[in-house]
């Protein structure tokens, strides 16, 4: 068992002054696994004065030496990627499909913004004055669990690119991978105070860090009820604010494409990562007189979606975080099954032979209609609502009827009809015929419209979430 009792701070590893303990359960099997002490408002002080003293040097260093450090954090993180791959699978319950590609994923983000950074003119002529592209400052980051070292990742990477300093408050729930990481970011040798990492509860550091006064930006990843909060919380100091928020990303099948690779398509957004994506394709949108086509291609594209056991190989979907969120998908089945939608597969309850973590059965409704709870509503589990349409402009309209906007899916034979769907869906990014391959482009901006978040993440649009222009006239 583990007992994580410190937090990064200055370069170095600090006991917390806060003295709040929380169990690590492994969801596979319910067994306690690790323990970790929770900081409190001083820890994320102490953290915040690191950064703040740490940032009038490392804010004058060059491009050269910035892109020196995102290349020893991208090293650190690979040095070690077994060890990784082996905590997410025992911690987070991820599965052999995700885990090499979240981790790989972590370590990429920091080349892909160091060959940003190498091409990226932070100064420049406009008419008569020069604008200089400056850091912002103390950066406060809040990530979620589900993907728990690539979203500190994601936004670590920026920030050093454009001269900030960062205090990090990574998911409680993810405490043994993220020590891995700030070992990782210890073994990367940046200077002390550059990057700081605080354990604790959101409602603690997290909200110290977006209240106080010497944070200039908060990068926040998570639910939108939360960013809300941390919206309102930054408020006060006028912040610099990216949220990147929750979704119920629709997935359009336009009647030319091909059933059965549209549907091991559609499983393959819906439930990857356990069905804990924000991105994930959750509602399927098929042309009404194709459903029971559709129907009879799902079912046969299914049983590859094996759940079990995360540390077999062939395991596709594991168990559920936690308790709460095994509570959270079983309420949203039942509200389901209670609003007349019908189970095509799956339903409330365990897996067989899989009563002792939280494992959900993976669960598709078909006869949805989109006003429903489980249509409107984010569930973060393996639970894909299918609802049909008549046109392809109620297509368009079923997928923007949602306060959502952060990703969307087309599947086409017809890539130029599939690129002109694309484009009238409202969200920040759209695939057609292609999944989680985004971070293969170092340029391609991620993030929402609507109540799915602001800002950007990623290449230069992610980068300028760190930086504020400032033109002088001579």
């Amino acid at each position: 068992m583990r007992h994580i009792t410190q937090h990064y701070i200055n370069g170095g590893f600090t006991k917390s002054h806060g003295t709040e303990t929380m169990d690590l359960i492994s969801p596979a099997n319910k067994s306690l696994i690790g323990r970790v002490t929770l900081g409190d408002k001083e820890d994320a002080r102490a953290a915040i004065q690191a950064g703040k003293e740490a940032f009038a040097a490392f804010s004058r260093t060059s491009i050269a030496e910035r892109a020196e450090f995102l290349q020893r954090l991208h090293d650190a993180i690979l040095a070690r990627e077994a060890e990784h791959i082996a905590v997410r699978t025992e911690e987070y319950g991820g599965v052999p499909l995700h885990n090499k590609f979240s981790i790989q994923g972590a370590a990429k983000v920091f080349l892909n913004m160091k060959k940003t950074l190498e091409t990226y003119e932070f100064s420049r002529p406009v008419g008569q004055a020069r604008v200089t592209m400056k850091p912002v400052g103390v950066a406060g980051v809040i990530t979620p669990w589900n993907s728990a070292i690539f979203m500190v990742c994601n936004k670590l990477a920026p920030a050093i690119a454009a001269g900030c300093t960062v205090v990090a408050k990574p998911s409680e729930l993810s405490a043994i991978q993220t020590r891995i990481l700030a070992e990782c970011i210890h073994e990367a040798s940046l200077p002390a105070g550059v990057i700081n990492m605080v354990n604790g509860r959101g409602d603690v550091v997290g909200t110290e860090l977006a209240r106080h006064p010497d944070i200039s930006k908060i990068s926040f990843t998570g639910s939108t009820a939360v960013g809300k909060a941390v919206m309102r919380g930054a408020a006060d100091t006028v912040k610099r604010v990216t949220l990147e928020l929750g979704g119920k990303s629709p997935h359009i099948v336009l009647d030319d494409a091909d059933f059965d690779k549209a549907a091991v398509f559609a499983l393959e957004a819906a439930f990857r990562n356990n069905g804990q994506a924000c991105i994930a394709g959750s509602r399927l949108l098929v042309p009404a007189h194709r459903l029971e086509e559709m129907k009879n291609a799902l079912l046969r594209a299914l049983p590859a979606w094996k759940v079990g056991n995360p540390q077999e190989e062939g395991t596709a979907i594991g168990p559920v975080v936690n308790e709460k969120q095994y509570s959270r998908v079983q309420e949203y089945i039942q509200m389901g099954i209670s609003e007349g939608a019908d189970l095509l597969a799956g339903g409330k309850g365990y897996p067989q032979g899989l009563e002792s973590g939280w494992f959900v059965k993976p669960t598709i409704f078909v006869n949805v209609d989109n006003d429903m709870t489980i249509a409107r509503e984010e569930i973060f589990g393996p639970v894909l609502c299918v609802i049909a349409y008549k046109t392809e402009e109620d297509a368009i309209r079923i997928a923007n009827d949602t306060i959502y906007g952060l990703q969307g899916w087309v599947s086409t034979s017809d890539l130029s009809r599939g690129r002109d769907i694309a484009e009238r869906i409202e969200a920040g990014a759209v695939m057609v015929n292609k999944t989680f391959d985004l971070l293969d482009e170092a340029g391609i901006p991620a993030g929402g419209f609507k109540q799915s978040g602001i800002g950007r993440e990623f290449g230069s649009y992610g980068l300028e979430e760190y930086l504020e222009p400032q033109a002088v006239l001579i």
